[in-house]
């Protein structure tokens, strides 16, 4: 069965407690990066604001945990507290059913209603979970996202720590399942640690076999690649010749690598400066329409607080942001569905062989 993206349920603004709804009271910030004392912290649900009586504004690009701006030309941007400046106006009120003139809509999406019994086992995802399923409605997605959206990846370094699943994840984006990627120093180091020495962290990437001084590999990779002046320049040069990030590279994929205070070298292309960090992840998250974390729980759960659970297209429709996070921790998989959205799943598995299944289900067809 093809995929097909759920409807859109608007509010109803007749309704008696949204007609006399009043419209919302912006108050004036007083000092650089800090909001009124009673601002309005956005969720990732689509949100209305009533900005003048009768008229309400769905905001476009929203993020939890920020706050609404109204513009100068009573557009309405939602901001980082850090970003606030002297002046600007701030959505205040916490009801969110109108009585402030906000109204957060959790029931914006017509997903399929599954039968519940009120007495039922394995009610919620574990170890045990069978999987089969999401799967195959990973696959329909997934070809619908390559024409029609933009899927982002958030890759932890275990990905590029198999032969398999490193050449399966190369395949992935060859073939055009991947638009854009988020990932810190480790994913891109022992990714051209697989390149140049053929080994992840000193373990050979197939037999698993420890190399004589292993635990030099990865900061080989990292040294030779700061000689050199970047990854680009050295795939440009051939010096790395496969792997994930000359995958990116030769696409022209975006990405960003996000410093750590735990980070060794770190790679040249690594994002030392956090915030300026965060400011390219969020960049490549407004264009996000499904998210895909694997085996990363920081960068995904820092990943799932700046992605709402909507987008609104081009030509003003509006659709949900699927979000799916894959990892043998029930903690990190719980961690972000239990963000209230219905489009965040969970995969409960090695994130090897999720990537080597999704493959061949996508690229093989298998």
């Amino acid at each position: 069965m093809a995929f097909a993206l759920p409807e859109f349920n608007p509010p109803d603004f007749n309704n008696p407690s949204l007609n006399s709804a009043p419209p919302v009271t912006f108050k004036e910030v007083q000092q650089d990066g800090v909001a009124p004392a009673d601002y309005h912290a956005t969720s990732i649900f689509p949100e209305y604001l009533q900005v003048e009586e009768g008229k309400w504004q769905l905001l476009v690009e929203s993020r939890m945990d920020c706050v609404v701006v109204l513009e100068p030309d009573r557009s309405l941007s939602v901001k980082e507290f850090r970003r606030l400046r002297a002046g600007e106006r701030v959505a205040c009120g916490r009801g969110e059913n109108g009585e402030h003139g906000i109204l957060v809509h959790t029931g914006a999406f017509s997903f399929p209603q599954h039968v519940k019994e009120k007495f039922a086992f394995r009610t919620h995802t574990t170890r045990e979970t069978a999987f089969s399923i999401d799967y195959d409605e990973l696959y329909e997605l997934l070809a619908y996202e390559k024409e029609n959206g933009f899927i982002l990846w958030v890759l932890g370094p275990a990905v590029v720590f198999d032969h398999d699943a490193r050449n399966a994840f190369v395949e992935i984006v060859n073939n055009g399942y991947a638009q854009g990627v988020l990932a810190g120093n480790a994913l891109a180091t022992h990714d051209v640690e697989g390149a140049l020495y053929q080994t992840a962290l000193g373990q050979d990437l197939y037999s698993k076999q420890q190399a004589v001084a292993g635990h030099y590999k990865h900061l080989d990779a990292i040294n030779r690649i700061r000689e050199i002046g970047s990854m680009e320049i050295a795939c440009r040069g051939e010096f790395i010749r496969d792997g994930v990030m000359r995958a990116l590279i030769a696409k022209q994929i975006p990405y960003v690598l996000a410093g750590s205070i735990r980070d060794d070298g770190p790679m040249p292309e690594v994002i030392a400066d956090v915030y300026l960090a965060q400011d390219k992840m969020r960049s490549l998250v407004r264009q996000a329409t499904t998210v895909i974390a694997l085996a990363t729980q920081l960068h995904g759960i820092a990943t799932g607080n700046m992605t709402p659970s909507y987008k609104v297209l081009s030509d003003g429709k509006i659709r949900p942001v699927y979000f799916y996070s894959v990892d043998m921790s029930e903690f990190a998989t719980n961690k972000l569905v239990n963000r209230g959205s219905l489009t965040a799943r969970s995969i409960l598995t090695n994130v090897q062989d999720f990537v080597v299944t999704l493959a061949r289900g996508l690229v093989r067809g298998c």
